[in-house]
């Protein structure tokens, strides 16, 4: 039955072949079109749909307006002892070649960590520190599906993942696009369309995939359980709280600082209250500007060629079992503790331990008030949710400091 199915797919290669381009710009519109009509997460989604659509327009394929070189960075014959030939992007590349290098040398992630970090409030976690509890067990989900992509490349030896390819498909559990990018363009760059494309739009998908697994997780009156109000947080306790993660995970976790401390960077830059101009401009103009570098260029790495295989079916299908899974950790840990507290804890916060914020915290508040209307589990939620984000930069170096040199 497996041999039938993998010539299944090697006969699928070949129609591939042909149809490769139509197919992509196929799927760049209806991108497009779930970024524009539906609204699903568009300020990532659309410039990822428009930079696909770039790369693959078939005049530009053999011109020399191309705008984007994939083989510069995942060909080994383009590159100096495995590392991007930059003078080469520079003299030979196009415009998206050259803002891809943000990407490739990690330089757009966290930066975009120093504006989430203007935009994150850590007064819910710092009201109650048992929140990071809920964001640890979100990422059981990344974790998980690190040990299943190393399962299914057994099965399917058509499906080549390693401990870097498994590392970074895991992390889509994490639910946070920088984070799969920071970790995929160093342990396995040539799946980066694939990963990221899954990130987003998984993230997007919050709304739809997270209800059905919180209900069945949860019966009636634990979702309607109404929590008391979180204790107010003073102004001190938010300007040291930033300090003392960045230096408990640089101590702990190093290669987790780079995403950790631009959070935090970005947190105590809006907190401290003295640099109102740098936290406005971090939330607002430099988030903006590297969000549009970032997408269309992660976009344009989706030619046929690297989009549209086994290995791309498999990150999708692996992809959504680690949100899955990340949100069923959360959920479970939200039970033990809403018997462990005899009532007190709505276990439907734990759904909000992902790292999307503050989607995963709004799906919370909502679900839980269908059951309950004078229920308000939004900032509640927020301090699984914003310990998710600290929780997916941990995992994150824990797998880079794990793999990297492998």
């Amino acid at each position: 039955m497996l041999q039938n199915a993998q010539d299944a797919l090697a006969s699928g290669g070949n129609f591939l072949q042909v149809a490769g381009t139509p197919i992509m710009l196929a799927i760049a519109c209806l991108l497009l079109y779930l970024a524009i009509v539906k609204k699903f997460e568009p300020l990532l989604l659309l410039p990822i749909a428009f930079g696909m659509l770039l790369s693959n327009l078939p005049m530009l394929k053999d011109s020399n307006a191309i705008m984007m070189h994939t083989e510069f960075f995942t060909d080994p014959d383009y590159m100096i002892d495995g590392q991007v030939d930059i003078q080469r992007v520079v003299s030979s590349g196009g415009l998206l070649d050259m803002l891809y290098l943000g990407v490739k040398l990690g330089i757009y992630p966290p930066l975009i960590f120093v504006g989430i970090g203007c935009m994150t409030d850590f007064g819910p976690l710092i009201a109650n520190p048992k929140s990071i509890l809920l964001g640890a067990a979100a990422q059981f989900g990344v974790f998980f599906t690190f040990l299943g992509a190393l399962v299914l490349s057994a099965l399917i030896p058509s499906i080549n993942f390693g401990v870097k390819e498994a590392s970074s498909i895991g992390i889509i559990g994490g639910a946070d696009g920088p984070t799969a990018i920071y970790v995929t363009k160093s342990l396995a760059p040539a799946l980066l369309p694939a990963i990221a494309i899954a990130a987003y739009s998984y993230m997007a998908l919050i709304p739809v995939i997270q209800p059905p697994i919180m209900k069945l997780m949860t019966t009636k009156k634990m979702r309607g359980v109404v929590m008391e109000q979180l204790r107010p947080v003073s102004k001190t306790e938010k300007i040291l709280f930033p300090i003392i993660v960045t230096i408990v995970v640089g101590l702990i976790i190093p290669d987790a600082v780079s995403l950790v401390g631009c959070l935090m960077l970005g947190n105590i830059l809006k907190e401290s209250g003295v640099v109102d101009r740098l936290s406005k401009t971090a939330q607002n103009e430099l988030m903006n500007i590297i969000t549009i570098f970032l997408g269309i260029t992660v976009g344009a790495t989706a030619t046929a060629e690297s989009f549209l295989n086994t290995q791309t079916l498999g990150i999708i299908a692996l992809g959504l079992i680690a949100f899955c899974f990340s949100t069923v950790g959360g959920l479970f840990l939200g039970d033990i503790m809403y018997w462990v507290t005899k009532g007190k804890v709505n276990p439907l916060i734990g759904s909000a331990g992902v790292s999307a914020v503050p989607m995963a915290a709004r799906v919370s508040q909502v679900v839980g008030q269908k059951e309950n209307p004078s229920n308000f589990l939004l900032m509640h939620a927020m301090g699984p949710n914003v310990a998710g984000v600290i929780g997916s930069a941990v995992a994150a170096g824990v797998f880079l400091s794990m793999f990297t040199n492998i």
